[in-house]
């Protein structure tokens, strides 16, 4: 009788852009893996993906926008950004799950299907701002691309709650 034992790997990548709102979905990350069999292997990759960074320099007393950061400057983005996920990912930790910490550079959109399919990934789980209308038009919605990118993996997509005065 073979005795190996075969071990079943719930992965969940989740997007995060850095903010309060983009956090929206990690209660409901640590509340599905609180209902997770035991007997899973569960592992979570909290993605953030950078854009090219631009800086706007000054040259001959004249604002240059669109300069690319140089490679030092995105090392330091990249940094922040691990440091970032690193502490908000605390809070997964404490239900078991192994929790890792990723940067990519590029379309949001595009690399966290990248990633999750790099990965073999579960679930994707993300927030939306909430945006509509005009600015839902303007600034494009992240959440929106992922859904038309990937139809393999599921996706959980967590409105964030608007907060202040209405």
């Amino acid at each position: 009788m073979n005795s190996r034992r075969w071990s079943i790997r719930e992965k969940i990548v989740v997007a995060l852009d850095g903010s309060k709102v983009g956090e929206s979905a990690m209660p409901y990350v640590a509340d599905l893996l609180s209902k997770l069999s035991p007997e899973l292997d569960r592992e979570v990759i909290l993605l953030q993906v950078l854009s090219r960074v631009t800086v706007e320099k000054t040259v001959s007393g004249e604002a240059v926008p669109d300069i690319p950061a140089t490679e030092k400057e995105m090392e330091e983005h990249r940094q922040k950004a691990l440091d970032y996920l690193d502490r908000t990912g605390e809070s997964l930790r404490s239900t078991g799950a192994t929790v890792t910490a990723r940067v990519a550079v590029g379309d949001a959109a595009e690399q966290i299907v990248s990633v999750a399919e790099e990965v073999d990934a579960n679930l994707i789980a993300m927030s939306t701002h909430g945006r509509s209308g005009l600015s839902r038009w303007a600034f494009g919605s992240v959440t929106d691309k992922v859904l038309r990118l990937t139809s393999r993996i599921p996706i959980i997509v967590i409105r964030a709650q608007q907060h202040g005065p209405r």
